[in-house]
């Protein structure tokens, strides 16, 4: 089984017809035979996510929620096609099945994955490890990122999976244009950063595929060797710049994140766990990099990044419920995110 994702019976909201799924399954996945049983992956991913058994093998089945969604949002079909894409790459994701965009079928796209066995880890401190595997570990998730940004576009079919060239102009006015709809304070760090960030542009502009939320929790490692086995949860993936999946994975180095901790006050040397430096220095050898100028634009940018989509999660708490703790919580996450994103800028001022 997979450790760290707990299953639970199928949500009420998410319930469907199984046997409608069987029918199509038959007919779309080569060898499928049931009967099939059916629970849910624990979590707050925003796709539901469903473990399918049967008495020879098991798949994973990712699905749009029910109801209004926004036109761009829960795209299963963009993540159903770039785990495709990457099929024979040395990219690790798991082998893809069948896409189905006919919501008659279960109520809502999804489409169909393999169960890859492993683990989950979702401290980045990997807690209970032996140094070495740690060290493995982080140098395995390194070289996933590298190969992932490595690979051609072109050649994988991927040319129009997002725009090309001025990825983080672009993100700073989509994400500053977010924020301001669901602002419900003055934070001044996140003015700070509105402002600084549009005009410290890097002069780099690399386009890659970025996956958008590139961290240890969202990769299966293999149970006992230092080996990622597959990367998830390509919802957020598109054509971007490389190093903003870099500074994404280099956040836990300096913040404690409310769930799962980070990296802040641990002792690398006793740990296994890389520093940030050696950490970076080590995808610039598998990337070709001659070291990355402005680093604290990518961190800070990151920050921002977060900030902006913690506040619109406050918001949406607000709206539905007022006194919600979770709420409140989450208002101060924003402007933590916020002020780590400034005090970044401010150390190198």
């Amino acid at each position: 089984m997979t450790d760290g994702i707990e299953l639970i019976p199928v949500r009420e909201a998410h319930k469907f017809s199984e046997g409608a799924l069987v029918d199509y399954l038959k007919e779309n996945v080569d060898g499928f035979k049931g009967p099939l049983t059916v629970s849910q992956f624990q979590g707050g991913q925003s796709n539901p996510t469903f473990l399918l058994s049967t008495p020879e093998r098991e798949y994973v089945m990712r699905k749009k929620p029910p109801g209004n969604l926004l036109p761009s949002a829960h795209a299963v079909d963009r993540e159903y096609r770039v785990i495709s894409a990457l099929q024979n790459t040395d990219v690790p994701v798991p082998k893809t099945y069948c896409l189905c965009e006919d919501d008659s079928i279960i109520g809502t796209a999804f489409y169909i994955m393999e169960k890859v066995e492993g683990r989950i880890i979702l401290s980045p401190e990997i807690p209970g490890a032996d140094p070495r595997l740690r060290a493995g570990l982080y140098d395995a998730m390194n070289d996933a990122l590298a190969k992932m940004h490595n690979v051609n576009i072109d050649a994988v079919g991927l040319s129009d999976f997002g725009k090309k060239g001025n990825y983080f102009e672009r993100q700073i006015g989509r994400w500053t244009k977010q924020y301001r709809a669901s602002q419900t304070d003055n934070l001044e760090a996140m003015e700070n950063l509105i402002k600084w960030l549009p005009e410290n542009l890097p002069e780099s502009d690399d386009s890659t595929i970025v996956h958008g939320d590139y961290r240890l929790g969202n990769m299966i490692v293999h149970p006992t060797k230092p080996e990622v086995l597959a990367v998830l949860d390509w919802e957020l993936s598109t054509i971007g710049h490389p190093l903003s999946d870099l500074a994404y994975n280099c956040m836990n180095y300096h913040y404690m994140h409310p769930k799962n901790g980070g990296l802040v006050g641990v002792d690398f040397a006793a740990t296994g766990i890389p520093t940030e430096d050696a950490y970076i220095e080590a995808y610039c050898k598998r990337t070709g990099r001659d070291g990355i100028d402005n680093w604290e634009f990518y961190l800070a940018f990151s920050f921002f990044r977060i900030a902006a989509i913690v506040q619109g999660v406050y918001k949406r708490g607000l709206d539905g419920n007022a006194s919600s703790k979770v709420g409140k919580e989450y208002a101060s996450f924003a402007n933590m995110l916020a002020t780590l994103g400034w005090q970044t800028v401010e150390s190198r001022l």
